[in-house]
């Protein structure tokens, strides 16, 4: 069965009713799945800023993990990609209950001998750290190499206010000792993600962006005279419904690894720990760049 059919199959709309059904929320394809997907295959006329892969790690084994995968579809055109190169890995993680369906659309869509299906409650450390763990310490049978993340793949998972300090709660877990080591490159979080409610959203961003240094990717475009376009918001024109998008890359302020992170969540969202004191601050990167223009 020709991949595209396959992708139909498990990601079609048929199946995210089933999904639905069964699984609610988890079982449909959001919308900035469909960005991110196209930030991970797109035309050689594209080129992004910053692109998916730094160049340095061409060669070298590449982990990938997805946080909230929900479908699969994500993962799946990762690991369409993985699977050329003969050495990376892609790691589709969600809540216990909805890994099932991740684990039955990834074996009927993608190679399985690149994917791994585990189970990553937001703000679970003990999730979190098994897979680390995982990675580290045990072999597997295709004789891959074994080594640390190197990017971490979100695709609308910032939205129910109550999930804003548990997601970013694992992120940290994800970019601390001994998730890694001083001797590694912090994995490169990528987030796609599409504003629905402002008001709800903003203090994930504030939080995030004390911990994390983060930017929005743009993209160019050569046509069809061999004519380089403007670099734009990839994203900016994405549906017509009026709801901003984007793909941020992001990486761990490496000072913060010193910071205490607070166990209370309200803390956590509202700046404890960060900077390495105990008063409450906020990031004002989001709303800068929007400022900027980069929201248009």
């Amino acid at each position: 069965m020709r991949f595209w059919d396959k992708q139909q199959l498990a990601f079609g709309a048929e199946a995210q009713r089933e999904g639905i059904e069964t699984y609610g929320i988890a079982g449909r394809v959001w919308e900035s799945a469909y960005l991110v997907t196209s930030y991970i295959d797109h035309p050689s006329t594209w080129e992004f800023d910053p692109p998916l892969i730094d160049k340095h790690l061409s060669g070298h084994k590449r982990i990938f993990l997805e946080l909230g995968s929900g479908t699969g579809i994500v993962a799946a055109k990762i690991a369409q990609a993985a699977a050329l190169s003969g050495r990376d890995l892609v790691i589709a993680t969600d809540l216990p209950e909805v890994c099932p369906l991740l684990e039955k659309n990834l074996l009927d869509s993608t190679n399985t001998q690149v994917t791994l299906v585990r189970p990553l409650s937001w703000g679970s450390y003990d999730h979190a750290i098994n897979i680390v763990r995982e990675l580290k310490l045990v072999d597997d049978s295709s004789g891959h190499e074994h080594g640390c993340i190197t990017h971490i793949i979100c695709s609308d998972v910032v939205y129910f206010p109550e999930l804003l300090a548990p997601l970013l709660r694992t992120l940290l877990h994800l970019t601390s000792p001994p998730s890694i080591s001083i001797f590694e490159l912090q994995p490169r979080v990528i987030i796609s993600y599409k504003i629905r409610s402002l008001s709800k959203e903003t203090p994930f961003w504030s939080a995030f962006g004390l911990w994390f240094s983060f930017e929005p990717v743009v993209v160019r475009k050569i046509d069809a005279n061999n004519s380089l376009s403007e670099w734009q918001r990839f994203g900016s024109d994405m549906g017509g419904d009026g709801d901003l998008a984007f793909i941020f890359v992001a990486r761990r302020r490496l000072e913060s690894l010193n910071w205490t992170i607070p166990s209370e969540n309200i803390d956590l969202l509202g700046g404890v720990g960060a900077r390495g004191t105990c008063g409450k601050k906020s990031d004002e990167t989001f709303e800068t760049l929007l400022l900027m223009g980069l929201g248009q």
